[in-house]
């Protein structure tokens, strides 16, 4: 994984999850390695700043040799505009290609919108921990990408330690601040930073609509480019097993 120096999360929750998957997958078995990226506070001058440092981590992983690379800052993509994930994904598998290493590359940004595309979603409501004008931007970007944003709520939290200290518990009451009356799904936390794996069962339960994050949405798109199936028990619709085991 790529992560942002601050943050916390994405090395807790996706190996949480590929955990409880070896409950009911034993024989598939995953280790984690990250690269590091500078950025304390969730502004435009530091994703930027943050994102120049992108070929630096990419080599790094490159000697490594994983067998699928996660780029895991979903804000610092999408506030570079409609469609960035594919340019990051694309520059990131060069650096990597330059170093003789292979892995298929993942965005958190682009697996967002893969997760919202898997579950048939249309239209989505979504939780951020930003400013408001960084929200707006993570609105513009997935509707750009053809999924309308019925509602969203910013939390407004632009140190990016104190986002990771967030207790993911508050998100079970949050979520009722949102219209979800048009909403197809509930994006529970549009930010890979944001605590949420603990309460997303508990929301998707609650609301009665599919819930997903950009987390458990990059789980689902590393499971699928390793070619596994994206079941992980207790994380919501995109992660469940299609065949009710």
């Amino acid at each position: 994984m790529i992560v942002p120096s601050s943050n916390l999360t994405m090395e807790t929750e996706l190996p949480r999850m590929l955990r409880e998957r070896e409950s009911v997958a034993p024989q598939d078995r995953f280790v984690f390695h990250s690269s590091r990226m500078r950025m304390k506070h969730v502004t435009p001058e530091q994703l930027k700043a943050m994102n120049a440092q992108t070929e630096r981590a990419a080599l790094e992983l490159a000697d490594a040799r994983p067998d699928v690379v996660a780029t895991a800052c979903l804000v610092a993509i999408m506030a570079q505009g409609p469609g960035h994930h594919c340019v990051a994904e694309d520059e990131i598998s060069a650096a990597l290609r330059s170093e003789g290493a292979s892995a298929p590359v993942i965005s958190s940004a682009g697996a967002l919108l893969d997760g919202i595309k898997a579950l048939g979603a249309s239209r989505v409501a979504i939780v951020t921990p930003y400013m408001k004008p960084l929200t707006r931007l993570v609105v513009d970007y997935i509707e750009d990408a053809g999924v309308e944003v019925v509602d969203a709520l910013s939390l407004e939290v632009p140190d990016n330690l104190a986002v990771a200290r967030l207790d993911p518990a508050d998100l079970r009451e949050h979520w009722k601040r949102l219209d979800l009356s048009r909403a197809d799904a509930l994006v529970l936390s549009a930010c890979v930073q944001m605590p949420s794996l603990a309460s997303v069962q508990a929301v998707e339960d609650a609301a009665g609509l599919p819930v997903l994050t950009a987390a458990t949405a990059t789980a689902y798109r590393i499971l699928t480019e390793l070619n596994l199936p994206p079941v992980v028990p207790g994380a919501g619709s995109l992660l469940r097993d299609p065949s009710g085991a």
